[in-house]
């Protein structure tokens, strides 16, 4: 079977970034002559066959905006994606917009021909994505992420306000003994949540032990390994915080599992309020509800702003999680 020929397998024959290849297909001036014949040569050598229908939508302009989402196990099953669609889809319906939905790892470009500007859900592995329409000066707003670095507008939750607060909960609650099962720690997201548990033992007189600290990937799996090897301390924790609901879910099973009452013997506390995950808990969990609906519907108004010239300059807007209190932490006794 042959293999399909994609944009990323030209940039490497002809030594250029995607970004190059992508100007050259929609016939940009921006681009070298010696880098425009090196691609053309690598797309007649592969015989590389662009997709017709995204070039005949690039042939004129229309009313769409593209939303970028990094492509990741189990996405269609995916709380963040699903509340992602539904809120960006509300807001194109009451903005009269068309949505161009691209899902893609990275080796793939959206068309941002066929649209007026481009909504990143998170940029992992979209970089160079980010870089190539922040080339062209399209309008564009990145969410789930915060940066200095680029001149865009970005709209987050604020993921280390919200940590904080979920630990400084805990040790009101008299636990001094607090774990922390993160999410996967490349993305700003975990980071953030790790530095705001941190944080908070400081400013409690808690010394951070590194042995209270396990990484996960934001996923059931990855907290029921780290919560077993938090159990096996000599030490155990009297609480754990855990970066996302489904890890929350993970972490109360081992422990009833192992005969560890929860809340009584160990608090648990979540992080998404997701009832795809909060369905399969025996126990209702404690958890920071982020707006992530909310997210998706600001960055595309915002996006819209731009796009007619309402918003001028890059903007930078933080949204707050909230602690909804359940059934999973109690005080220490």
């Amino acid at each position: 079977m042959n293999k399909i020929i994609n944009i990323k397998d030209v940039a490497r024959e002809a030594g250029v970034s995607i970004a190059t290849v992508s100007r050259v297909m929609n016939k940009l001036p921006s681009v070298k002559s010696s880098n425009k014949a090196r691609v053309e040569a690598a797309i007649k050598k592969l015989k590389f066959r662009p997709n017709v229908s995204a070039q005949r939508l690039a042939a004129k302009r229309n009313n769409a905006i593209g939303l970028v989402i990094p492509r990741y196990a189990d996405i269609f099953h995916s709380f963040y994606a699903l509340q992602i669609l539904q809120g960006t889809g509300l807001a194109v319906e009451r903005l009269k917009l068309d949505l161009l939905l691209h899902i893609t790892n990275g080796e793939s470009f959206l068309n941002v021909s066929a649209v007026e500007g481009v909504l990143f859900s998170d940029i992992i592995g979209n970089e160079e994505q980010v870089d190539n329409v922040l080339e062209r000066e399209m309008p564009c707003v990145i969410m789930n992420y915060m940066t200095k670095d680029l001149p865009v507008s970005c709209v987050s939750i604020d993921n280390f306000k919200a940590a904080f607060t979920a630990t400084e909960y805990l040790i009101k609650l008299g636990h001094s003994r607090v774990a922390a099962i993160t999410g996967e720690l490349k993305s700003q997201v975990a980071i953030d949540r790790l530095d705001g548990y941190v944080k908070a033992l400081g400013k409690n007189g808690i010394e951070k032990k590194n042995n209270y600290v396990k990484c996960g990937d934001f996923g059931r799996d990855s907290a029921i390994k780290a919560t077993e090897e938090l159990l096996k301390l000599k030490t155990r924790p009297t609480a754990i915080f855990a970066a996302s609901d489904e890890m929350a879910v993970g972490t109360i099973q081992v422990c009833l599992e192992s005969g560890i009452n929860v809340p009584r013997d160990m608090s648990v506390l979540g992080f998404d309020d997701n009832p795809l995950a909060l369905g399969f808990s025996p126990i209702p969990i404690t958890t920071m509800r982020q707006p992530l609906h909310k997210m998706a519907m600001v960055a595309t108004e915002t996006l819209h702003k731009i796009i007619i010239g309402k918003n001028k300059g890059n903007k930078s807007i933080v949204l707050p999680a909230e602690l909804i209190e359940r059934n999973s932490c109690q005080p220490l006794t």
